[in-house]
């Protein structure tokens, strides 16, 4: 950004000029000497700047539009289903007896909202094929550990405290060995094969009496679908293990196929993914997690019940590993979940499957002429492509993702997972027309015949964007966390 752009978006205060209208105080002034030690008083007015209400509107409207959304453009970032979200949700997610209830409220004041959670839970059970969901965990990761965290109390409670050790692939999400880490679990990688898939010779190699649990999620990261899962439950089950099911590529199988009947003990959902919940920006997020019967005595507490009636909850749970989040979940993003779920219905959330996997096929078969294409088979919701052939240009897929920037485009996700050099994670998602699919295709095409031809224009950007490229070692490094004006 060059000093005119500052001066234009900045620098617009003018002495006198007032951006709010506040009515006179109707209550006597504080004297906040007598409230707060000296030390701790301004001796002089703050320097704020002083702009117009006009202006100060404008100013924020022209920031909020250089944010990037799926509201406002294509978001292939792939396992993170960057998909549209429903407005119908919001509506719904913002009625009164909704957004004007307490948690601490007695439970026959809100058994409407007791009523949603507990069949926002039996919807669940039924789509994962599990027995029993909590839906207090607030994100992914929140809900691996949590899941984790019923495992070793499993083990604990049949007295096998010797079960140290959660196996993870070598193309797992990297929330996955960090959870076990957090948990209390030493982590233990198993390799995949030539076929992108779990190597089951490595994987009865590592597996023994020290192992908690093996985490997957199926389909892999490469999005691929793990067919060999029902030998893999049985080699993890006859070890005494678990099997625990990292939910966050659930879109790929939503009425095809479920967790519980590939021989998972353990899943979590991503309801701010999947389901439709607001993701961008990191959050709000909800992480459930579903568990077969033997888990269920170990689930947060309180659970959600149904006694005749009336819902209540239920603390009464002696082998509980506590409550993992205060009250009981996002109750907001939980509302949205199930709105969706109830709106789309069985055969909408089959053609969600459908049109995920349908979508991703589509990109992954034309551009594989022009990018290194590592899995050459049927993929699930993302597939994987590889810059190896552009590096040797002198092109790195970090360039590629900047030169998407150009195209109005939110990059994929690059260099991972790691087990592919110059990994680019494509995620197209459901909800895409196929005209917005076909723009961002021609878009990678002409990078790769510019990494070709004119490779300079490739490194060099983006070009089009407010920022330059920035130098990103830098500011990991040494970030500047707030603004100061130019001298």
């Amino acid at each position: 950004m060059n000093n005119q752009d500052q001066a234009l978006i900045f620098e617009l205060s003018t002495p006198g000029r007032i951006g709010y209208s506040l009515p006179e105080m109707d209550v006597p002034e504080l004297d906040l000497t007598s409230l707060l030690p000296e030390e701790y008083l301004r001796d002089e007015e703050p320097s704020l700047p002083e702009v117009s209400e006009l202006d100060i509107m404008r100013h924020y409207t022209a920031l909020s539009r250089r944010n990037h959304g799926v509201d406002s453009g294509f978001y292939p970032l792939g396992s993170c289903t960057m998909k549209y979200n429903p407005k119908m949700n919001e509506n719904v997610a913002r009625y009164n007896g909704f957004v004007h209830i307490h948690p601490l409220q007695d439970e026959s004041s809100v058994q409407g909202a007791l009523e949603l959670l507990y069949d926002l839970q039996q919807h669940l059970k039924e789509i994962t094929g599990m027995d029993e969901v909590t839906l207090q965990p607030a994100a992914g990761a929140h809900g691996e550990w949590t899941g984790l965290m019923l495992i070793r109390a499993f083990h604990e409670a049949n007295g096998d405290i010797n079960r140290t050790k959660v196996i993870v692939p070598d193309s797992a999400h990297g929330t996955n060995p960090a959870s076990a880490t957090i948990a209390g679990f030493e982590t233990i990688t198993v390799k995949s094969d030539e076929k992108g898939l779990v190597d089951l010779e490595d994987l009865r190699r590592v597996i023994g009496e020290d192992t908690a649990a093996l985490m997957l999620t199926n389909p892999n990261t490469l999005g691929l679908f793990e067919e060999n899962i029902l030998e893999m439950a049985e080699i993890v089950h006859n070890a005494g293990g678990k099997l625990y099911y990292d939910g966050a590529n659930l879109n790929a199988v939503l009425s095809k196929a479920r967790p519980g009947d590939m021989g998972f003990d353990v899943v979590h959902l991503n309801l701010h993914k999947t389901f439709t919940g607001p993701h961008g920006g990191g959050g709000p997020g909800s992480g459930p997690v579903g568990v077969k019967v033997d888990l269920i005595p170990f689930l947060p507490k309180p659970v959600i019940e149904k006694q005749g009636s009336e819902y209540v909850l239920d603390y009464n749970r002696p082998q509980s590993i506590g409550r993992v989040k205060p009250y009981y979940g996002n109750f907001g993003i939980n509302v949205r979940a199930y709105t969706y779920i109830r709106s789309m219905g069985p055969d909408g959330l089959k053609a969600v499957t459908e049109n995920a996997v349908l979508n991703a096929n589509y990109m992954m078969r034309r551009l594989a002429e022009y990018y290194d294409l590592p899995f050459d088979k049927h993929c699930k919701h993302e597939f994987v492509l590889s810059g190896r052939r552009q590096k040797k240009l002198g092109v790195r897929t970090l360039d590629i993702a900047k030169r998407l920037l150009d195209f109005g485009y939110h990059p994929p996700t690059i260099y991972f997972p790691l087990n592919v050099e110059e990994c680019i994670m494509i995620e197209p998602t459901e909800t895409e027309s196929k005209e917005t699919l076909d723009a961002f295709i021609e878009a990678m095409i002409q990078i790769a015949k510019e990494a070709e031809e004119n490779p300079e224009i490739v490194q060099e950007a983006p070009h089009t964007t407010v920022v330059s490229r920035l130098d990103e070692t830098t500011a990991a490094r040494k970030p500047i966390l707030k603004y100061q004006k130019a001298e």
